[in-house]
């Protein structure tokens, strides 16, 4: 049994937790652009943590299946749409052979998630299903999708439909917190300061590899080459034109500019779903701070998901509507309701 895409977006891709422990043959892990947000919509499916699942960026495209299915889109707000019925982000629906999903722009955020229930049964390549476009390994050929693809699906076992509570609000002022290094050195004291006390944009130069910024200029004193290293998801590399890039899920291996600094674990998926032209500001923390704030999201997500609870019966109970995003998109309950709960 099958998925079949009747419209892709451009950034379409299979992705699961990656495939860590490749890196010293210059391979790097990639997976999802928002590891929590891909987990959730698993989760809401029934299916195991390391599912594949679809990524998509800015819009999701238009999908028919072969069996009945659950299905569940998570990483933000956006149109979700059986048919004529509109649906919610962050539960899971049914989908009926004949049926058409469509999944429009997404609102707040970059990168979202559709996941169905039994995963997607593309082949493994060195232990993982997730494409990897710079080296064209996993997913469909290790390829973007395209209008026509058929992706085969695993068995899955009857469950039933569920919703997420919704996540704790995040400040819209907090900065994106980083760990100095590892070239830091290589800038004065004053560039480091700008580094935290001016505002830094998301450009439209940015993919799965990287993001750059606009922003201050920031000059190392110490040069712009140095002989090459290892890199990592989050590296924040300092080009000669001064303009920091951030290095992101499916980065190269080894670089040769300065970093001045690093991303922390918890705060990429936040800098990755911001959209392009919002602004922020670095802040500095120390290792310790890193761990605790990683160990806390995790901690997070780990109490979301096993808060995930069967949608009501009653497709107009009281706390399920007042639940619904109304005006976000969805501001027709009866649409919403057609044909009772999906």
């Amino acid at each position: 049994m099958s998925l079949t895409v009747l419209s892709a977006s451009p950034m379409l891709t299979v992705q699961d937790r990656g495939r860590p422990g490749w890196r010293q043959f210059g391979v790097s892990a990639a997976g999802a652009m928002d590891p929590g947000a891909l987990r959730l919509a698993n989760a809401l499916c029934g299916n195991d943590t390391g599912a594949a699942a679809l990524e998509f960026a800015g819009f999701g495209g238009r999908f028919k299946t072969e069996r009945a299915l659950r299905f569940a889109v998570t990483g933000g707000a956006c149109d979700i749409r059986v048919g004529d019925r509109l649906l919610q982000p962050d539960e899971s629906h049914k989908l009926e052979p004949g049926e058409v999903l469509s999944i429009g722009a997404m609102r707040g955020a970059t990168w979202g998630y559709i996941a169905v229930s039994g995963g997607i049964a593309t082949a493994e390549v060195m232990g993982a299903r997730s494409t990897h476009l710079r080296f064209g390994v996993g997913g469909l050929d290790g390829r973007r999708l395209q209008d026509g693809d058929s992706l085969p699906l695993h068995d899955d076992t009857p469950g039933p439909l569920l919703r997420a509570p919704a996540p704790a609000p995040a400040r819209a002022d907090q900065p994106i917190r980083v760990l100095a290094g590892p070239q830091d050195d290589y800038f004065d004291e004053t560039i480091l300061a700008r580094l935290e006390s001016e505002d830094f944009s998301l450009t439209a130069q940015r993919d799965r590899m990287a993001s750059v910024l606009d922003g201050p200029d920031l000059p190392a004193q110490g040069g712009h080459d140095i002989i090459s290293d290892g890199t990592m998801p989050g590296a924040i590399q300092v080009p000669g034109s001064g303009k920091p890039i951030v290095l992101m899920a499916e980065c190269q291996t080894t670089g040769g500019y300065p970093k001045i600094a690093t991303v922390i674990t918890a705060d990429r998926p936040r800098l990755a779903q911001m959209p392009t032209g919002t602004r922020f500001r670095f802040a500095r923390v120390t290792r310790d701070e890193a761990e605790a704030a990683l160990r806390q999201a995790a901690g997070a997500l780990d109490a979301r998901i096993a808060a995930l609870a069967p949608k009501p019966a009653d497709p107009f109970a009281s706390d399920y509507l007042l639940s619904c995003d109304l005006v976000g998109g969805i501001f027709d309950p009866e649409a919403l309701m057609e044909g009772g709960p999906s």
